[in-house]
């Protein structure tokens, strides 16, 4: 493999939170700020980086066009199915949510990570981080087509707003390959490299677009980093330390602050993207790990893999307002269009389950293949895709 990363074997604790304007992050204080913001729900989706939280709340904000659960017309006529990667058995399971039951499987390449839309809703891409290639899925018939894309070890891959590129996350883990680990611009329609940014800090992971694609926040995830991306220079901006394992990474409703979860930590860091400051730490439970946006983007919910439980956060109060005990070791996950039902990848237990929303309970368990991960169900709404498993806006 390009690439050794041990499931789960890993466990950093740098615990701090400090800012940088540059890839060298300043001392700080040894635990996440405990200051809160008023509220992250809401707000326009058109808000500038540099410029504050508009007090006119939008429905969804930056979710707009995914809050009503209504696909977009040339998506109405997909059959919705379930895919699921299957990290160490290197292939995916696609199941129909409407039945519940496995209706296909096919071979990928090594290490399928995360099955990603493209940016303008045509097909899907399996990212096969050991075997440098990007499987190419026609939903029309859940099946690959094609020639595989050759990519060098995609982890998982995003797209700017505009769908001008194409970001490819390299996650290496080891100090002495730090310099392979960063992140590869393309062209989205051509393939052609437009550049490579060096990610200074062990284990580029996770990341997510600011509301106009000006920057991007990247976790890296063994050095207790995350660190800010201009997309158009391809240079780190800045960087903030949260200390711990950070590990998915979404941007907020209001266009501004990022959310950060935190595997050995145990909960949440809200990152302002404008000054790269930590302005709340929500404590979950142990493993936090992926984050889910509500449909009508008010609340979030926040795996914790280790604890095999969701929390669920009011983005209004920045608070926990309910714990599903639901089992297994919840890894990524992703809403229904209804947004009735989580479906999520049970990482360590070869399964995927359903959670009923509206209960917390878990309705459905489905073998699936060994170690699943970036699980997608395909359609979803929204106009455009940003990337990693159906974050949609």
């Amino acid at each position: 493999m390009a690439k050794a990363r041990p499931i789960g074997m890993m466990l950093v604790a740098l615990l701090g939170a400090c800012s940088s304007n540059s890839p060298t992050p300043t001392a700080g204080p040894s635990a996440p700020a405990a200051t809160a913001t008023a509220s992250v729900a809401v707000a326009s989706p058109s808000a500038s980086p540099t410029a504050s939280t508009s007090p006119t709340p939008t429905s969804g904000g930056v979710y707009a066009a995914t809050v009503s659960g209504n696909l977009t017309p040339r998506l109405a006529g997909l059959a919705p199915r379930v895919y699921v990667p299957n990290e160490r058995s290197g292939d995916v399971t696609v199941i129909d949510p409407l039945t519940y039951k496995v209706i296909g499987r096919f071979k990928t390449g090594l290490y399928p990570e995360h099955i990603t839309p493209d940016w303008d809703l045509s097909r899907l891409l399996v990212s096969n981080m050991s075997s440098s290639t990007l499987t190419v899925l026609d939903p029309a018939t859940s099946r690959p087509v094609g020639n595989a894309i050759s990519v060098v070890t995609p982890y998982d891959l995003y797209f700017t707003p505009d769908g001008s590129r194409t970001v490819v996350v390299n996650d290496y883990i080891n100090p002495a390959n730090v310099k392979l680990n960063g992140l590869y611009f393309f062209d989205r329609r051509t393939w052609k490299k437009l550049g490579w940014v060096n990610i200074p800090w062990m284990g580029a992971d996770d990341l997510d677009m600011s509301a106009n694609g000006r920057y991007l926040l990247v976790s890296c995830e063994y050095s207790g980093i995350v660190a800010r991306v201009d997309t158009t220079s391809m240079k780190v901006t800045g960087s903030v330390r949260v200390g711990g394992l950070p590990r998915d990474v979404r941007l907020a409703p209001d266009g501004r602050h990022f959310l950060i979860t935190n595997e050995s930590l145990g909960g949440v860091s809200v990152v302002d993207g404008t000054t790269m400051r930590v302005t709340r730490f929500i404590r979950t439970a142990a493993g936090a790990h992926g984050l889910e946006f509500s449909r009508d983007a008010s609340r979030v919910y926040v795996n914790n893999r280790s604890a095999g439980t969701i929390s669920v956060v009011d983005l209004a109060s920045l608070k926990v307002v309910a714990t599903w005990r639901v089992g297994g070791s919840p890894d990524e996950m992703v809403l229904a269009p209804n947004g009735r039902e989580l479906w999520i990848a049970n990482r360590y237990d070869n399964t995927a389950s359903v959670v009923d929303v509206a209960t917390g309970r878990m309705t459905h368990t489905i073998a699936v293949g060994e170690a699943p991960h970036g699980i997608l169900y395909w359609p979803l709404p929204g106009t455009i895709a940003i990337g990693q498993n159906g974050n949609m806006r």
